[in-house]
């Protein structure tokens, strides 16, 4: 198939790569609008370069896999949607809630598949995480931990652009612990605090904050997220049930020092960058978007998935701001 990628940044440039090396992709289509871009990747991994996502649209392209900035993500979905292009879209599905909304209402009726990155739902561990409590085999829930630990924050402009570190990194932990548990979250309490680069403080974010969100069977779910942490990339979760408890990302490469005598756990060099700690999950993530094209599977991250994570982060940024626990059903109606 023939697959259109529209952003060329660090993330569309990954996904160009990595879709290069699918046996059912046969060519690429690249823009940007940096046009050195859309050329380096071309010349680094193949495919046809053109000067705009309309020229891409009419390329005939089978899906198109949107990895531009988040502001361009509503219109581009939108435009693949019209033209009958199967559409992979790099999440958020919009900045703001009210215009993911606006854009799952103009979707509504259509037969286009849209599949949203979310890629940890493609990690072995986590997959193997969802398949223990769809058995039962933990018993009912009663904890989970999810950690998200970068190990050192993104540039100044990226901060005052992202909306917030619930918004751009505490939302995988929050579509991830929907995902695994099969639970949703009614209720949040979160708190953050800035001891690091003042440009964050300076654009209102937290650099370090940690959520605690009420699922709607009793569920405590506890949630850590830093943008600082010197020793490495740092994912995990744990799930604590009442007859068995079980970890995701306690490997050899985890980020972290033991201080017991006569322990050697973790031996590995430690994960540093996202693409190293998800490169599998991110391959099998657009393995399933070529087979959403061939119409062989649905979509396993709708928009609708998207928005649910999304609303998380809408309550626990209220409830940062304004020092109390906050509910779904208020930042829904608001």
């Amino acid at each position: 198939m023939r697959i259109g990628i529209l952003g060329l940044g660090r993330i569309g440039a990954f996904h160009a790569e990595t879709l290069s090396g699918l046996d059912a992709v046969e060519s690429l289509v690249l823009t940007d609008p940096f046009a050195e871009a859309a050329k380096s990747a071309a010349e680094r991994f193949g495919g046809e370069v053109v000067d705009s996502p309309e020229a891409l649209l009419a390329a005939g392209v089978d899906g198109i896999v949107v990895a531009a900035a988040t502001d361009a993500h509503p219109k581009l979905i939108l435009a693949g949607v019209e033209a009958g292009i199967p559409v992979f879209c790099e999440k958020p599905v919009a900045k703001h809630m009210r215009e993911g909304v606006e854009v799952l209402r103009a979707v509504e009726g259509s037969d286009v598949p849209i599949q949203i990155g979310y890629n940890r739902r493609f990690d072995t561990g986590f997959v193997n995480a969802r398949a223990a409590v769809q058995s039962g085999e933990l018993g009912k829930l009663h904890t989970v931990r999810s950690t998200t630990l970068d190990p050192a924050p993104p540039p100044a402009a990226y901060v005052a652009a992202s909306g917030g570190i619930f918004r751009d990194c505490s939302v995988h932990d929050f579509d991830i612990i929907r995902w695994v548990t099969g639970r949703e979250v009614v209720e949040v309490y979160a708190v953050g605090g800035n001891r690091g680069a003042d440009y964050i403080k300076e654009a209102g974010d937290a650099d370090t904050t940690g959520a605690i969100l009420t699922l709607d069977d009793g569920t405590i779910a506890v949630i850590s997220n830093s943008r600082h942490n010197a020793r490495g990339y740092d994912v995990r979760m744990e799930i604590h049930g009442f007859t068995d408890s079980i970890a995701v990302g306690l490997e050899d490469k985890l980020p972290l020092r033991s201080v017991e005598p006569g322990v050697t756990f973790p031996a590995g060099v430690p994960h540093d960058f996202f693409m190293d700690r998800f490169t599998a999950a991110y391959r099998a993530e657009l393995t399933a978007f070529t087979e959403v094209v061939a119409g062989t599977r649905p979509s396993p991250c709708t928009i609708s998935d998207a928005l649910e994570a999304g609303w998380i982060a809408e309550a626990c940024t209220l409830s940062l701001h304004e020092h109390r626990p906050v509910t779904i059903a208020e930042v829904r109606s608001a």
